[in-house]
């Protein structure tokens, strides 16, 4: 046999070759020719598409990953969930290097009294190998947005997904702490519905979101995905894909979770009466190792296994990497379920075909505005607004790597999904008295997985070295002149051929390196770089905001608290520098020292009225001679004084007053009323007394 070899044209050069097994070695010609010619075109026309839509989804993954990075900007910034988003990001994007670890250096913020010794202790945070589920990281990014706009305050937590009684327990937690609202993605409805009724009866609004409750629940609205529409898209999509039908296995990660079940509910319904045979489900119990096992045992027991579905986020991955191990990537007909780090890396790879993506940031923010409506309007009015079947439906897509006529491509949902964050707000709303406090409850737990170390800087360090150039730097472990570097020499240990360094830049300095590691040589080409050093870029500044918004807001504590300690200071003084003094029967001497402003005046006024009714007081003499100034605003607060003592039958008389104050008053055409004026006490003491029918002896 002989092998004709036929190049694909591919952005105007042959970028593949078409490979046909002939009976001699007679070229191709005439019509045969030009059919294999055709072909040729063909494909590549199909790979251009193809190759134009992945580039277009690499550069949306790229946005959103740096918009996911700069939403962190805050007072202080979560670093574990920083190093989380990096990486989860990073990985979705650049599935070409299979970065094994990726790590996140931090030089410790001691403050700019310390700055020299923070600059040699680094905290260190390693993302887990394994990508988190974005999944309830977007309904609480939606719920928080929500909260940001409505300007309430949202707390959200999550439960075990194996252990309803976690859920019940934050609910517990939600109902003595008094808040208000509660929305919940039931694990368990049935376990959970006694609470419901509870804090129902307590006056606390409660929506379900992502699961429903049980029928008749005292939850009186459900957010989230119509399951079995969900389930039956999916099971339309298969029979596109196995137009032949086949044997088709399924993975769900609970059938006690209610959504689980109606999914695999609507995905027979579609596909029943086709050539399509659906196996015995599969169950992971939110175990996605054990998910992974079940998938390969599952493909490599029964090779007649075409089609296989994942009921929930993790379940796809499962069965993609297992037809990756297997060698049947491509060749398994795959649909997955949500659209989380792995899928979306598996859908470029070719390893899945389609993903059923919900709407879940939507799902957070909505349940949110319904919950502020039931909270300020009334349950009833809030519910009136709402479909007569009380179920929010927050919608489905299905996205494919390239667009077609059921589907839309990954770059335009990534785009769309982004658009929706904006246009779903409702803003404007005001808060009133007490802010409103709501909790949302979610189904799976955030693994807390990051390792979080302290250590010291070493110059002999892959770390020391891009600190000290402040540049980027790429490490063949096996053949660099940087072996013998501490982590370079564990990285090779641990199985990385490629190793690599990014500095975080601020405007003064380097606040800490970003380090990715590939099991495979040549890992990170230019363009990877490119990216990774774009990520970093953006992450120092979110970073340095963040720094800069703490460090200002602990300043404005201080100034608060200085500014706490000069009041009570000033009041003491108050109270110290205008006593009044009863000298003689009828008589009383009230001196003022320092400034004599609106609020003190107040207050010197109340006291001088309530001695002179006290003690019967005739005359009151104002000592001013320890007054730092009198001016225009101080003279008219003494003659209003002298007004006031008038009413109550008692003459003031003024003393003290320097010379230089004096003709101060006077260049100033001050005007104290008709006020007795004396330039000493002595003086003033013996007009009172002539006053009161006295006389000094």
């Amino acid at each position: 046999a002989y092998v004709q070899v036929v190049p694909v044209p591919l952005f105007g050069g042959p970028g593949a070759y078409l490979a046909l097994e002939q009976p001699d070695d007679a070229p191709l010609s005439g019509p045969y020719r030009a059919l294999v010619e055709s072909v040729a075109e063909s494909a590549g026309a199909a790979l251009e598409r193809r190759g134009l839509f992945e580039e277009k989804a690499q550069v949306a993954q790229e946005l959103r990953l740096l918009e996911e990075v700069l939403s962190s900007v805050a007072e202080s910034v979560d670093l574990v969930e920083l190093i989380e988003t990096l990486a989860d990001g990073i990985r979705s994007v650049q599935t070409g290097p299979r970065w094994g670890t990726i790590d996140l250096a931090i030089l410790e913020d001691a403050g700019r009294e310390r700055a020299a010794d923070a600059r040699r202790t680094l905290r260190l945070y390693k993302a887990p190998r394994r990508p988190m589920t974005a999944y309830w990281n977007n309904v609480r990014d939606g719920a928080l947005a929500a909260g940001r706009d409505l300007r309430v305050a949202v707390g959200f937590r999550s439960g075990v997904g194996a252990d309803p009684a976690s859920q019940e327990a934050l609910f517990e937690e939600g109902l003595r702490r008094g808040v208000k609202c509660i929305a919940v993605a039931p694990i368990d409805p049935a376990a959970l519905e006694p609470l419901i009724r509870r804090a129902v009866a307590a006056g606390v609004a409660v929506v379900a979101i992502d699961s429903p409750t049980v029928q008749g629940s005292a939850a009186p609205v459900y957010i989230g995905t119509d399951n079995r529409a969900a389930g039956r898209l999916a099971g339309e999509v298969m029979l596109r894909l196995l137009p032949q039908g086949g044997l088709v296995v399924t993975q769900a990660a609970s059938f006690a979770v209610s959504n689980a079940g109606e999914r695999l509910a609507g995905f027979r319904e579609a596909v029943a009466g086709s050539a399509i045979r659906i196996g015995a489900p599969l169950e992971n119990h939110f175990d996605p190792a054990r998910g992974v096992e079940l998938a390969t045992a599952a493909l490599r027991d029964d090779p007649e296994i075409a089609g296989a579905f994942g009921v929930c986020s993790e379940n796809g991955p499962s069965f993609g990497a297992a037809s990756v191990t297997l060698g049947r990537s491509g060749d398994l007909k795959l649909v997955a379920f949500d659209l989380i780090t792995p899928t979306v890396a598996m859908l470029q790879d070719g390893v899945v075909h389609a993903a059923i993506v919900q709407r879940e940031y939507d799902m957070g923010y909505r349940c949110v505005q319904v919950l502020y409506d039931m909270a300020t309007r009334g349950v009833e009015a809030a519910l009136e607004a709402l479909p007569a079947s009380r179920f929010i439906d927050t919608g489905l897509d299905v996205v494919t790597v390239e667009r077609t006529p059921f589907s839309v491509a990954l770059s335009d949902h990534l785009a769309m999904s982004s658009a929706r964050r904006i246009t779903n707000r409702r803003l404007g709303a005001s808060g009133r008295g007490r802010p409103l406090e709501f909790l949302v409850i979610g189904m799976a737990e955030r693994e807390s997985l990051v390792d979080d170390e302290r250590a010291p800087v070493a110059e002999d360090s892959l770390v020391g070295r891009v600190m000290s150039s402040c540049s980027s730097l790429v490490i063949d472990t096996a053949s660099s002149e940087y072996q013998h570097f501490s982590d370079v020499a564990e990285a090779r240990w641990n199985g990385a051929r490629t190793l690599v360094g990014v500095p975080l830049l601020s405007r003064e300095a380097v606040l800490g390196v970003l380090m990715l590691s590939s099991p495979r040589p040549d890992a990170c080409s230019a363009n990877d770089l490119a990216l990774i050093e774009r990520v970093a870029s953006v992450a120092a500044v979110v970073l340095e905001n963040a720094r800069l918004l703490s460090r200002i807001k602990e300043r404005t504590r201080e100034l608060e608290s200085l500014s706490r300690r000069q009041e009570a200071l000033l009041d003491t003084i108050a109270a110290m520098s205008s006593p009044a003094v009863p000298i003689a029967p009828g008589v009383l001497v009230m001196p003022i020292v320092g400034t004599l402003d609106a609020q003190r005046s107040g207050r010197f006024i109340e006291a001088m009225l309530q001695e002179i009714s006290e003690h019967k007081a005739r005359a009151v003499i104002i000592d001013v001679t320890g007054m730092a100034v009198v001016d225009a605003s101080a003279a008219s607060h003494i003659a209003q004084a002298a007004r006031a003592a008038a009413m109550l039958g008692s003459e003031v008389v003024l003393v003290g007053i320097a010379p230089e104050a004096a003709r101060l008053m006077v260049d100033q055409g001050l005007d104290l009323g008709g006020i007795v004026t004396r330039s000493t006490l002595e003086l003033g003491f013996s007009y009172a007394l002539g006053k009161t029918g006295g006389r000094v002896v």
